[in-house]
């Protein structure tokens, strides 16, 4: 039976449709599931973390190559249809927000001697991907990489490249935790319902330690945050919106001592220059709080 007839299958038999509020619409393209086992490279040695699983397509594929796959679903209706579909000691089915499960814990109940890597591998709700890839990557878990579907124009955003017009906040703390690429471009004839976005599989390595030194990560990420909240402004402009200093003037020399642009836009900065200037607020609260 071909993916799509089983998924009809299913949904008529549990009387189910797609919940809207949720962001699910249902893989139905044997050749995409079989792209996203391919470039996650799923082995028996992995520990599979799947986000979303629905009515258990990507499931299916991730149990016949993993050594012993997570699922975290909020939709209870899915999680009567996984456990009819699947009897399988090496899957753990958890009904939870995964925004609010403790995956540290999980990940060091789950590994073994065996099944030592850990990877998420998800069709990911679009609706809340940025906090979830956050979540995964600011909780610095053990996971090796994060190979995830999301809205196309949300994966050209976190995989762009340093100096892009497609870079926001995002961009650089992904940059800063892993290396990042699209591995697949997915059609929306791929799915039931059909989306109204086109959607792509990014793969996340995620790196031992930090791309940039940087003295606080908390200073990195607010200076980047206020950079963007008004993108179209000048990084001088935005930064004496912000206040990070006592005035326009300080900030400005700021950025001449640091060698940049004083009329350079967010997007331009690289991540490197980012910690610089992090750095330079830091040093300043810190000789004003000695």
């Amino acid at each position: 039976m071909d993916l799509y007839s089983e998924t009809m299958q299913i949904l008529k038999k549990y009387n189910i449709s797609a919940n809207k509020k949720l962001g699910q619409n249902f893989l139905i393209d044997e050749n995409i599931v079989d792209g996203i086992i391919e470039k996650a490279e799923v082995g028996k040695q992995d520990l599979v973390i799947e986000i979303g699983p629905g009515l258990g397509t990507l499931t299916k594929k991730l149990l016949e190559n993993a050594g012993k796959v997570i699922c975290v679903e909020l939709d209870e209706r899915m999680i009567n249809i996984l456990n009819t579909r699947f009897s399988n000691e090496n899957l753990h089915i958890i009904n939870d927000d995964i925004l609010k499960v403790n995956l540290n814990k999980l990940i060091k109940e789950e590994k073994t001697e065996k099944i030592t890597n850990v990877k998420v591998v998800a069709n990911l709700p679009y609706y809340i991907t940025t906090p979830i890839i956050m979540k995964l990557l600011e909780e610095k878990l053990d996971i090796m990489s994060i190979t995830v579907m999301v809205q196309k124009e949300v994966a050209i955003r976190l995989t762009s490249n340093e100096g892009s017009s497609d870079n926001g906040a995002i961009t650089y703390a992904i940059n800063y935790y892993t290396n990042s690429k699209i591995v697949l471009n997915v059609p929306k004839e791929s799915f039931i319902p059909s989306p109204e976005v086109e959607s792509s599989v990014i793969k996340l390595d995620v790196l031992k330690g930090p791309k940039v030194s940087v003295k606080s990560e908390e200073m990195l990420f607010k200076i980047i945050k206020l950079a963007f909240m008004q993108k179209r402004k000048t990084l001088l402009n935005s930064l004496t919106n912000g206040k990070i200093l006592n005035s326009k003037q300080e900030i400005e020399n700021m950025l001449i001592d640091l060698d940049i642009d004083t009329k350079i836009r967010p997007e331009k900065l690289s991540l490197e220059e980012f910690a610089n200037i992090a750095d330079y607020v830091y040093n300043r609260e810190s000789l004003k709080n000695a």
